[in-house]
């Protein structure tokens, strides 16, 4: 898949982790119903890898699913296995390397400029600014978007709707939002509520559209 490409156009990632495997697997298919397009289930929720393969059962070969928390080559092949075809990291590790080895484009976890010029060595397609909120939120994806004005970054962390907003008026090419939009749903939580947040961040993305 062209991730870059991908979050361009939908603007949003969300975040799913979750301790109820069958809770966050529904979560995942909710989100989907909602047209939210880019869907990452973080490795460390329970059942995480079990998660993964249901939902990509469920939703297809061609809706892109994610694995997030990806930290060592050993995670890349698990997700890769259980149908995930993009891979998310929090940080600059082997698993980056090995996503992308594996042909998974990598939202790879980056906050200083030698991270963004590391990770863009290192194929990354494109970059997660986390925790966004302490590295300085909208401001400081202002800032770095001077020394790189191509560079596809993803604010992770602390993601509301109106930093979202304030974060792609800023030039992020996307965001990553977990509990602000998935709030308890991951865990047993109301699924009509989980729809109608997805509702309100589509709303929010959608001024962007490009």
């Amino acid at each position: 898949m062209d991730l870059r490409a991908a979050l361009a156009a939908h603007r949003l990632v969300a975040i799913v982790r979750g301790d109820d495997p069958a809770a966050a697997l529904r979560t995942v298919l909710a989100l989907a119903a909602e047209g939210i397009e880019l869907i990452e289930v973080s490795l460390t929720g329970k059942d995480a890898l079990t998660v993964i393969g249901q939902a990509r059962q469920a939703l297809g070969p061609d809706r892109a699913l994610g694995a997030g928390t990806v930290l060592t080559a050993d995670d890349a092949q698990a997700a890769r296995r259980a149908g995930a075809d993009f891979a998310v990291t929090p940080a600059l590790g082997e698993g980056v390397a090995a996503a992308r080895d594996l042909g998974m484009p990598v939202l790879a976890g980056v906050m200083t400029p030698t991270e963004i010029v590391t990770a863009r060595g290192l194929g990354a397609a494109a970059l997660k600014i986390f925790p966004a909120a302490q590295a300085g939120g909208p401001a400081y994806v202002k800032a770095l978007r001077g020394p790189f004005p191509d560079a596809p970054f993803v604010p992770v962390g602390g993601v509301d709707e109106a930093a979202a907003r304030a974060y792609l008026a800023a030039g992020a090419i996307a965001v990553g939002v977990g509990s602000p939009l998935i709030g308890d749903a991951a865990d047993g939580g109301s699924i009509t509520q989980l729809r109608a947040r997805a509702r309100a961040f589509r709303d929010v993305v959608g001024e962007f559209a490009q």
